[in-house]
């Protein structure tokens, strides 16, 4: 099993982080979990195609979490040359989105049908909503849902990916909660959106001090990777993002650290983990 970040930022755009959004590849799928901005720049680097993602799995609608959805479902139809669905994978709400999406795209659809002969179908997403339980199965690999904590964004879920007796854990943005615990008991990996609160606060903003109560700060994370026996700890949509490589990121290596026994790695765009 290999995970790689393929995007590492926060909503803030970043010129070195693309949106949200980690690739897992095992048992010979390629599963995507969120999709922010660059997603299908980020995974022609790997190289993985529109068309070749197995399903994508999202954490929850915020936006920058399914900013380039439109994007996939576009190029995995406009790239098909046989009728082929899109898997979607979601907490509920997530169809809606689905709809919603593919009725902004409709003006771009009929110019693409009327211009290419072959192109003779619309897009096909198949949606499936989850709230706990099995999102997907096949071949020994299987990926679990649970729900976690954003509110006032609600559902959300975090995935539990499992194949040949290894874990990974993708929590999306969540506080600590149980259905996190559950998600990371004794994970090989366990990636986690993260926010640094003396960061935040260094900057008295009421919009961005209001991001603390609705995501696991530093602390939080690495005491949710101790609690639960995770081997290696993924740092992933930093919030404020350091930059790559500086002093300011090794400290929140350092911070995590000290709750934290394992692994801990900061991640950049593009980092490979192999399982």
């Amino acid at each position: 099993m290999q995970v790689i970040t393929l995007g590492t930022g926060c909503p803030l755009p970043d010129p070195d982080r693309a949106g949200p959004a980690t690739l897992v590849q095992a048992a010979g799928f390629n599963l995507l979990f969120d999709c922010g901005r660059g997603v299908l720049m980020r995974a022609a680097a790997v190289p993985v195609g529109p068309g070749g993602f197995t399903a994508v799995f999202l954490t929850h609608l915020h936006s920058d979490h399914i900013t380039d959805l439109n994007d996939i479902i576009t190029m995995q139809w406009a790239m098909s040359f046989v009728p082929t669905a899109l898997k979607v994978i979601g907490p509920v709400g997530t169809a809606a989105v689905v709809d919603r999406t593919l009725d902004m795209l409709r003006d771009d659809v009929g110019y693409r049908v009327a211009h290419h002969a072959d192109l003779t179908w619309e897009p096909i997403v198949e949606v499936t909503e989850v709230r706990d339980g099995v999102a997907f199965e096949q071949n020994g690999l299987r990926v679990l849902a649970e729900p976690t904590d954003h509110r006032p964004v609600e559902p959300t879920v975090g995935y539990r990916v499992e194949c040949a007796g290894r874990a990974v854990a993708i929590s999306g943005d969540t506080k600590p909660c149980a259905g996190l615990d559950r998600l990371c008991a004794g994970a090989d990996l366990y990636l986690q959106t993260v926010v640094r609160r003396a960061s935040i606060e260094a900057m008295p903003v009421p919009r961005l001090l209001d991001i603390l109560d609705y995501h696991s700060t530093v602390e939080e994370t690495a005491d949710t990777a101790a609690r639960n026996g995770v081997g290696t700890l993924i740092i992933t949509h930093p919030v404020p993002a350091p930059p790559s490589g500086s002093e300011l990121a090794a400290q929140w290596v350092t911070e995590a650290s000290t709750g934290f026994d394992g692994t801990v790695v900061l991640a950049d765009d593009l980092q490979r983990f192999d399982l």
